[in-house]
């Protein structure tokens, strides 16, 4: 007769294996997606630079540089465009939205700018690791594409200029 801690001991081979093989095949998923996603984002730069070089030629100028990238509107389903003049946070996904409405909420009552976690609760989530990390997440991309200022290190406000709302 097997001993009990045997028995446990197979069972933890075949969980480990079983465990080793998900990881596997989860790495080869991610790989795979993230190569899409590059396919999609190379597509979208064509698509966005040829657009405006059509667009352009129509009107008998020439694209130039980073111009020739940049899209005229937000499109669906775009990642966060770069901030410019006349722009309003309509254009931002809902949640997106949500954050800049916090951000310009605390801007016109003259508070300090917010942390992660204290955006992550007036958001209505859960104040926990993943929720805070997402939260950092939209916060720097707002940050790099001119939408939101971090003044401090870990702290955020609504850039100059911008309105909020959702």
């Amino acid at each position: 007769m097997a001993s009990v801690l045997g028995l446990l001991e197979e069972r933890e081979r075949v969980a480990r294996k079983r465990v080793e093989e998900l990881q596997a095949e989860l790495e080869a998923a991610q790989s795979e997606w993230d190569e899409w996603l590059i396919a999609r984002r190379r597509v979208s730069e064509v698509w966005n630079v040829g657009e405006s070089a059509g667009q352009e030629a129509v009107a008998g100028k020439r694209p130039e540089g980073d111009k020739a990238r940049t899209p005229s509107a937000a499109k669906p389903g775009a990642l966060v465009p770069v901030w410019r003049e006349g722009l309003s946070a309509h254009v931002l996904a809902p949640e997106y939205q949500q954050v800049m409405g916090l951000l310009a909420e605390r801007r016109a009552t003259g508070g300090q700018p917010l942390n992660c976690r204290e955006i992550t609760a007036l958001l209505g989530l859960e104040v926990v690791a993943a929720k805070v990390e997402g939260v950092r997440c939209k916060l720097k991309r707002l940050v790099a594409r001119g939408w939101a200022l971090e003044p401090v290190p870990g702290r955020f406000a609504c850039g100059g200029g911008r309105g909020g709302g959702s």
